[in-house]
């Protein structure tokens, strides 16, 4: 958590201000995500000057682009409220006008990093407003806030004054994954999905770029692993491509982690290298004999061939010079016995009384120690690694300094994590798989033959044939608590999590409403809690302001997927199970 970036007596001030804020009316006011603390004075709102400016240290380009870029949107958006933000009898000053914007950041050379300071205040007054933040990305969220106040009634540009808000994250790793091997993703998807990522304050495109379906970026040191790894030469990400994400990227606050999944995951890499990959090329699921993987296609990196590291390494070190983050994920997920078991050179490993585990760790101990002490990187893990009932590593071939490890099997893995000592991102399959209750997508399945829809398998079990199912909505997403059955110590381990989309269904077409706004919901539990200052659960009132937030961002041109009837949204809390 982001320590304030205020003395303690002005952080006192703005908690008091909080507390008070019960008394000044926020009816009317759709932030997403919801501020840590917010005081309107007065309910009073004025117009915004056709020639309002904002004013910012000459010297730092990111939050130049940052303010340019909103101070057009502010300027030409014309957004009309679903509901008509404040009730009639509520006084417009129409004297005055909004004339600027004037920006204050501490730390104008602070990069963006894992533990970024993102905490702004943002204090509008009848002529001024400003805001104040430690770094640039603070200043960048607080840019955002300040868009979303503006609407437009008609004939000007309207927002709120007398208004004070402090705000800052509980948790610095607020994350989207997007898997671009099983289809491909064009890069201006990217960008619009990491334009919808800046709105709702999210920080981490995990770009799952890699898996045994397509190698889709080409890499200088290695290019035939693109060439005969990706579905084809227009679905291949070139080095500019890169680039321009992580630089679209930037400008928005936005870290991305690029993931290379290894050793297992890999059948892509044999094309170009056919002698480092076990298993490939053959049926993932054969009758007589143990899975080759979890799913089409089977291949994984053999760790007992020198020449595996030659090309490992190659990957790794081309990706760490587009890929600027501090963070190189290295998969190390559902690594199959059955795939390596059919290599000669790991048969005869397992003969002089190897393990399957060794070969994973002789694959480790060399991988990770590249990543950390060639690359200077921290390796991020899924939790495999550690915790598989098959194939894992001890705990003594992660060093914690330089390992991160994401889980997606729930609290249970997360506890046991925690404890071990490591860092922790949480991607729970159970909320946090957006790809979830699609079905199956894998052919010739005769158990949706059966006609009797309580079978255990369409319906009774409520998975509709999806591993994952049933469906994560919104509200399963939004009342996840990331931190669950952990000690206030062990909490602290805990830097956030990340929503996944895993892309087996999904492609460009679906792309938008796969994410948004269930994305929405994470990140406004992440970024400031899904209860109120008592305690409760808050997903009452925020059905009403992710109604506002959903039409907002369709507005922006993301298209999010409704949540309720539009009456619903005319009509707040008439649609709720209880008043």
């Amino acid at each position: 958590m982001n320590e304030s970036i205020f003395p303690a007596a002005v952080v006192v001030i703005f908690s008091i201000l909080f507390l008070l804020a019960g008394r000044c009316s926020t009816s009317g006011l759709n932030i997403w995500p919801k501020p840590t603390s917010l005081a309107w004075r007065d309910s009073e709102s004025i117009f915004l000057s056709p020639s309002f400016t904002i004013k910012i240290p000459s010297h730092s380009q990111y939050l130049r682009s940052a303010s340019r870029r909103y101070r057009r949107l502010i300027l030409s958006e014309r957004y009309r409220p679903l509901l008509r933000p404040f009730p009639p009898q509520l006084p417009f000053s129409t004297s005055q006008h909004l004339l600027s914007l004037s920006i204050t950041v501490r730390n104008l050379s602070d990069p963006l990093h894992p533990t970024t300071d993102e905490s702004y205040s943002l204090i509008i007054s009848d002529s001024a407003s400003t805001l104040t933040a430690t770094t640039v990305w603070g200043a960048i969220r607080g840019l955002e806030t300040l868009y979303q106040l503006v609407w437009w009634d008609g004939d000007h540009i309207v927002v709120p004054t007398n208004l004070d808000i402090f705000d800052k994250p509980l948790f610095g790793h607020r994350g989207v994954l997007l898997d671009t091997s099983r289809n491909f993703y064009p890069v201006r998807d990217l960008k619009r999905t990491i334009e919808a990522m800046a709105m709702n304050k999210l920080n981490v495109f995990h770009w799952h770029i890699t898996d045994s379906q397509s190698f889709p970026i080409f890499l200088p040191s290695v290019p035939e692993v693109a060439e005969k790894g990706a579905y084809s030469s227009d679905m291949m990400y070139s080095v500019a491509d890169v680039k321009s994400v992580v630089r679209f990227a930037m400008r928005r606050g936005v870290r991305v982690v690029p993931e290379f999944d290894a050793p297992g995951h890999a059948a892509s890499w044999g094309g170009a290298y056919p002698e480092i990959v076990t298993c490939a090329d053959r049926f993932w699921s054969p009758p007589d004999s143990e899975k080759l993987a979890a799913e089409p296609t089977p291949g994984q990196l053999n760790p007992l061939r020198p020449k595996t590291y030659d090309v490992y390494r190659n990957v790794l070190r081309d990706a760490a010079e587009i890929f600027p983050d501090s963070y190189i994920h290295a998969g190390a997920d559902e690594v199959s016995p059955g795939c390596w078991k059919t290599d000669p050179t790991i048969q005869t490993f397992l003969s002089n009384n190897g393990t399957l585990s060794e070969v994973l760790e002789i694959f480790i101990n060399t991988t990770h120690s590249f990543i950390s002490d060639d690359l200077r990187r921290t390796a991020v893990y899924w939790e495999d690694v550690a915790l598989s009932l098959d194939v894992k590593v001890g705990f003594s071939s992660l060093p914690r300094e330089t390992t991160v490890l994401q889980v997606y099997k729930g609290s249970e893995s997360t506890k046991k994590i925690v404890s071990a000592g490591y860092q922790v991102i949480v991607s729970s399959s159970d909320f946090y798989y957006l790809d979830c209750g699609h079905g199956g997508f894998t052919g010739n399945d005769s158990r949706y033959d059966s006609q009797n829809v309580n079978d255990g398998f369409n319906y009774a079990g409520g998975n509709g044939g999806s591993w994952c199912g049933p469906f994560k909505s919104w509200q399963r997403v939004y009342d996840y608590d990331i931190t669950y059955g952990l000690e206030e110590e062990e909490a602290k381990l805990v830097i956030g999590g990340e929503v996944a989309l895993w892309s087996e269904q999904s492609d460009p077409t679906v792309l938008d409403a796969r994410l948004w706004p269930r994305a929405s919901a994470m990140a406004e539990s992440l970024w400031s809690g899904n209860v109120d200052e008592l305690g409760k659960k808050r997903y009452a009132g925020a059905t009403n302001r992710l109604n506002e937030w959903r039409y907002r961002m369709v507005h922006r041109r993301i298209g999010a997927e409704p949540i309720q009837p539009l009456w619903c949204a005319y009509h707040p809390t008439m649609c709720n199970l209880n008043q």
